[in-house]
């Protein structure tokens, strides 16, 4: 296992339980980017304040968890590819909408660049509408 996909994996870890920047931060840059092609998250352009949605959503969906389903690295570009499997069910305060009892399962991707031995930005690929369907949040 090479550096990168170590890192990476570190920072998928910390990041997917919710643990916030402060888990986060010292496998990234401090300017690390993020984007996504999701309505729920597409104004998020920072990784800093992904991994802060990322904590805030595990607070209203408490049993959250990711199953994952494959992580590889192509060392050519230093870039990591994680998928996996989110699921939750809304049973706390604090969301869009108050706890509906309502569980989702929803497959994402995490293409996470890294340069120099830390992530500098990440895409997740994911289709929020079918996830804020299955909590019956749209």
């Amino acid at each position: 296992m090479t550096s990168n996909i170590a890192v990476a994996r570190a920072f998928f870890e910390a990041c997917e339980t919710g643990q916030g920047w402060d888990g986060c931060a010292a496998y990234a840059t401090a300017d690390a980017g993020f984007s996504a092609q999701s309505g729920a998250i597409a104004e998020i352009t920072t990784l800093a304040d992904y991994a802060e949605w990322m904590k805030g959503l595990l607070g209203i969906l408490p049993d959250g968890a990711y199953h994952l389903t494959a992580f590889a690295e192509d060392a050519e570009r230093a870039t990591v590819v994680a998928a996996a499997v989110f699921t939750g069910t809304h049973t706390a305060d604090g969301g869009p909408v108050p706890p509906t009892g309502q569980a989702a399962k929803s497959d994402y991707v995490y293409v996470i660049k890294l340069t120099d031995g830390k992530v500098s930005h990440m895409t997740k690929v994911w289709n929020d509408g079918w996830a804020l369907k299955q909590l019956d949040w749209a």
